[in-house]
């Protein structure tokens, strides 16, 4: 598994992107990651879809594999952490956050994250309803466009298609940017990708096992 970082700076605060799917601020010693969407496969199996739990299983390792790199203080989440109801899945991710128990895990809720208080409390995992404020970014779930903050936010799985003459498109996720707003790609690999053109005033960081592109 190669491992490369492409640093920016927004709003004057260093930002470390990798093409494990996140963000080390440097600032925070926080990792920012979005859409995990633990249980999903687990999820699909009940529901008679035939799904490895090897999905999930290399989620948490690209997970551990930042952890070590980065050693944060703590892993906010933009939304989505868990996918579903309470499932097998649940279990090899309890694993994992006992190997992590002085890590920090602040949760900002997304669409999926209906479990019950409780639950949250079982994984150690700080809960908050809708955003959270750190200066000089506000982190959401869902994107949203405002005039005063610069959101970061997860929920649409960013992606871009790429084109060659003769050949077929090729679909990248990415980190989409734009003069007020920071979306995260999915970090579940097991997610579709939401391709947009590029334009005025979007800039796309799209990255593939061995290099980011910029468009």
């Amino acid at each position: 598994m190669h491992f490369v970082e492409k640093p920016i700076i927004l709003r004057d605060e260093e930002l470390v992107l990798n093409n494990l799917r996140a963000i080390y601020w440097k600032k925070e010693n926080s990792l920012i990651v979005s859409d995990l969407h633990i249980g999903k496969s687990a999820h699909f199996r009940k529901h008679g879809i035939a799904v490895s739990s090897d999905v999930q299983e290399k989620d948490l390792k690209r997970l551990s594999i930042l952890v070590h790199h980065y050693k944060p203080k703590k892993i906010i989440v933009v939304g989505d952490l868990f996918h579903a109801e309470i499932n097998t899945d649940m279990d090899a991710f309890k694993v994992w956050r006992d190997s992590f128990q002085n890590l920090e895990i602040i949760l900002i809720k997304g669409n999926h994250d209906r479990l019950k208080a409780e639950v949250y409390d079982s994984f150690d995992i700080e809960c908050c309803q809708k955003e959270l404020f750190l200066k000089p970014f506000t982190l959401i779930h869902e994107p949203t466009r405002s005039k005063d903050k610069f959101m970061i936010s997860g929920h649409i799985h960013p992606g871009v298609l790429v084109r060659s003459k003769g050949r077929p498109g090729l679909r990248l996720p990415c980190f989409k940017i734009t003069s007020n707003q920071l979306i995260l790609p999915a970090f579940s690999a097991f997610t579709g990708l939401a391709t947009s053109k590029t334009g005025k005033g979007k800039k796309f960081h799209a990255f593939t096992e061995t290099a980011f592109f910029e468009f």
